[in-house]
């Protein structure tokens, strides 16, 4: 496909080389997360089986002028989708040059069609100019700020109320690591599904997050917080261009007295700030909800996250937002499953969720 100068090409993720160049072109752009790696979407089709694909904008002399990450979701329950990128926050048009946006935008739509999706979903990035995709920036929020330069003044930072939370988590001697071997991942999996069923979701498969951690290597590692060697509270963590972002987190039941999410996210500030990370990244909440309200408490100010939709005519826009009129009831009554029944189900349901 040709716009002018700009070509728009898929290109194949199964060449090292092609990887490779994709990756450094992502991390040297200043607008780039780590849902723009090719990384992610490939960690994502290991762990799901959805498809990566990536579509990129080139000059004619073959320079990179915006990449395009995608995941082709397909689900019985959930319909088909084309989106970028899967199972994240962000990761939408990435453009180097002006007329790659709209050039990847009309790309994305014709791969939509040929694939029989009835969406294309792109998640924040430049927003396509066409009037025919449909901007909503009402459903989600970000969360970001600087670190502070120490541990007291980042605790400083933090509103009164909450800064004494903190400090009750940080006086119960909870012990603090950080890894990425089979005993953390298991215990951070283990969390995570046992969080999920309580709020009624299902739970995304366990190949998710190892093949995450596997594609990312050092730019993904698991925190986690226990006491007297139980855990307590877990999260992965993905670090891109100084910014540090806990993505997937999970807590026991006993988290709350301990305060022990407080004092992961606390210590995993300090940890951030001693690799280099000038940037804490809470990524997104669903507006009024009580985790966007709660990393509110921590002086994070909520930034609406644009995201751009484009359906099939005669088509319903996808919908999988579990706060959804439709899901309500189906939400009840997951939680109410046995945890042990949701753990089997749930990552059949999920890997469509994308």
């Amino acid at each position: 496909m040709v716009d002018l100068d700009i070509i728009v090409e898929a290109a194949r993720l199964s060449d090292p080389a092609t990887v490779a160049e994709l990756d450094g072109w992502v991390m040297a752009h200043p607008g780039s997360t780590p849902f723009h790696r090719p990384g992610w979407i490939m960690g994502v089709e290991a762990g799901t089986g959805q498809k990566a694909k990536m579509l990129v904008a080139r000059r004619p002399s073959g320079d990179v002028a915006g990449v395009l990450p995608l995941t082709h979701i397909r689900s019985t329950l959930f319909g088909r989708a084309l989106v970028s990128s899967g199972f994240a926050v962000d990761g939408g048009i990435l453009a180097g040059h002006r007329k790659a946006a709209p050039a990847l935008a009309e790309a994305a739509w014709t791969m939509a069609r040929q694939l029989g999706c009835a969406t294309v979903e792109l998640r924040g990035g430049d927003a396509p100019a066409a009037d025919i995709w449909q901007n909503k920036a009402d459903a989600y929020l970000g969360f970001a700020r600087p670190l502070a330069a120490d541990d007291e003044t980042e605790l400083k930072s933090v509103p009164k109320r909450h800064r004494a939370e903190i400090r009750k988590g940080l006086a119960n001697d909870l012990c603090f690591e950080i890894g990425r071997d089979k005993r953390l991942r298991d215990i951070h999996y283990r969390l995570y599904a046992q969080s999920v069923h309580h709020l009624g979701t299902p739970v995304f498969p366990r190949a998710l997050f190892d093949g995450v951690l596997d594609q990312l290597g050092d730019a993904a590692d698991i925190a986690l917080v226990s006491k007297d060697g139980k855990p307590l509270s877990a999260v992965i963590s993905l670090y891109h261009r100084g910014a540090c972002m806990p993505y997937w987190h999970g807590a026991a039941d006993g988290a709350r007295m301990m305060r022990s999410n407080e004092a992961l996210y606390f210590r995993l500030m300090g940890s951030a700030r001693a690799r280099g990370c000038t940037i804490f990244d809470f990524g997104r909440s669903k507006v009024g909800t009580g985790p966007a309200a709660w990393k509110k408490s921590w002086g994070f100010d909520g930034e609406p996250l644009g995201y751009h939709l484009r359906t099939m005519p005669g088509q319903e826009t996808r919908d999988v937002n579990p706060l959804s009129p439709q899901y309500r009831r189906k939400v009840e009554l997951w939680k109410k499953l046995p945890l042990s029944m949701a753990n089997l189900i749930g990552p059949h349901i999920a890997r469509g969720l994308g």
